[in-house]
């Protein structure tokens, strides 16, 4: 997907007159903050030799513009991703240096999230602010676990909104067994650019909930192009877990996941909270692996309703986004309410 906000890095990941490297849908992209602490994205390859900026430094030019010098020749590029300088160039050697630059990405700050605008063509600008999340609490997320899954966005989208592989694939005493299965019923709404499974007491099979002590009440919302969330309250206190996709390649999807809470109980909870989170990214990365071992024959896939609804939605919704932006018209959401059933 094209002419999106995707989730690049955390605020706290990039510290003033810092340089970091991504990889954003094939594209290797700087991402860095000036000692002022100003935000820059830039395409991380120097246009002289091909070095990644992001190995370079930032420095001070004359007009006091901090700029990125490549730490091959020294060729340095202003957050605008023009051209500043050519260290080499002397008297009397004509060249336009102004015409000269690396492509610049729109780049912004949500909730303590960094997100990068990635358009269709060079130059695309967003049409709004990046995404906000109900139950962003304090300054910083309480718990951050990252990996990277050997797979296409899509699979690992549907990978994570499949409701009926938990039984299977995320085995766990105090969270629930393969013998533990009931029949759902849930609520699903159409939301800004994706949908939500709306409010509703967690199944009597996911003992985790009962930690939160109370009365507990869950959301579970998507939106494109690939996040993923939880609100979880239960009185006035709430617990959110956020789970961000972005592709890499057409073969890697990194993964995300940010919980933020102002339960009174989170800081005991936290340990087993974060062994949890890991243990169930772990089991969705080895289940990917396995997977690979079939996608790549290039099978016809056998989806079913109702299950497997939220996944037709996801490609329903990445469609119609496209088509969308090719025939210059607002984004009109497919999905309708419904209440899906499934066992798990």
């Amino acid at each position: 997907m094209r002419d999106t906000w995707y989730f690049a890095a955390l605020s706290g990941d990039l510290k003033p007159g810092q340089l970091a490297r991504h990889e954003l849908l094939g594209e290797p992209v700087l991402l860095g903050r000036t000692k002022a602490g100003v935000l820059i994205a830039l395409h991380d390859v120097c246009p002289h030799r091909a070095a990644p900026l992001s190995a370079g430094r930032f420095v001070r030019e004359a007009d006091g513009r901090e700029s990125v010098e490549c730490p091959y020749h020294g060729w340095r590029f202003g957050a605008d991703g023009a051209c500043a300088a050519i260290p080499s160039l002397v008297e009397g050697q004509a060249m336009e240096i102004g015409r000269i630059g690396v492509r610049r990405y729109p780049v912004a700050e949500s909730q303590g999230l960094v997100f990068v605008w990635m358009a269709t063509r060079n130059g695309g600008e967003p049409d709004g602010p990046p995404p906000t999340f109900e139950g962003v609490v304090g300054a910083r997320p309480g718990l951050v676990d990252r990996m990277v899954f050997d797979a296409h966005v899509d699979h690992a989208v549907v990978g994570l909104m499949d409701p009926a592989h938990g039984p299977y694939v995320h085995q766990q005493w105090w969270w629930r067994t393969r013998a533990s299965q009931h029949e759902k019923a849930k609520r699903f709404e159409p939301r800004e650019a994706g949908f939500a499974m709306a409010r509703h007491a967690p199944s009597s099979n996911s003992r985790a909930y009962g930690l939160l002590g109370g009365a507990p009440a869950t959301e579970i919302s998507f939106r494109l192009p690939g996040l993923r969330w939880e609100h979880v309250t239960t009185g006035r206190w709430g617990l959110l877990t956020l789970t961000c996709l972005t592709p890499q390649s057409p073969t890697r999807t990194r993964i995300t996941q940010i919980t933020w809470s102002d339960h009174p109980a989170f800081g005991v909870l936290k340990p087993f909270i974060a062994a949890g989170a890991r243990a169930f990214l772990r089991q969705d990365a080895a289940m990917v692996t396995l997977q690979n071992q079939g996608l790549r024959y290039d099978p016809t896939l056998l989806w079913i309703d109702d299950a497997d609804r939220q996944a037709k939605w996801y490609l329903a919704l990445k469609r119609e986004w496209a088509a969308s932006r090719a025939e210059g018209r607002a984004f009109v959401n497919p999905v309708e309410p419904a209440t899906l059933r499934w066992r798990s």
